[in-house]
């Protein structure tokens, strides 16, 4: 058995993104995603081989995809991105910690 609290040890201070595995398995990873004011490099997009299911758990966050969509999510948003659709995040709340959850499967 393995007990947690995503709300739990939240960084003050993210000179960084934190990215904590939560679950790994060959077909799942959970992803705990910490940003404040954070993007994605300005260059490139990630183009993942897997399937990823993200929702905002705290604070607001906007994703960009290379077809010109672009979505933004609050606090019980989610939305799902199929392998290999590229995106990038454009945007996080830099006064409040955002707390993505993610999901990624095969």
């Amino acid at each position: 058995m393995s007990k947690g609290n995503v709300f739990d040890a939240v960084p003050a201070l993210l000179d960084s993104e934190v990215f904590d595995d939560i679950v790994t398995s060959d077909n799942v990873r959970i992803e705990r995603i910490v940003s404040k004011g954070h993007t994605s490099p300005d260059t490139g997009w990630y183009d993942q081989n897997e399937n990823e299911w993200v929702m905002v758990l705290q604070g607001r966050g906007s994703i960009a995809f290379d077809d010109g969509t672009e979505v933004s999510l609050g606090k019980g948003d989610y939305v799902t991105i199929r392998a290999h659709r590229r995106h990038k995040v454009t945007w996080t709340d830099p006064d409040a910690a955002t707390l993505w959850l993610a999901v990624f499967y095969q």
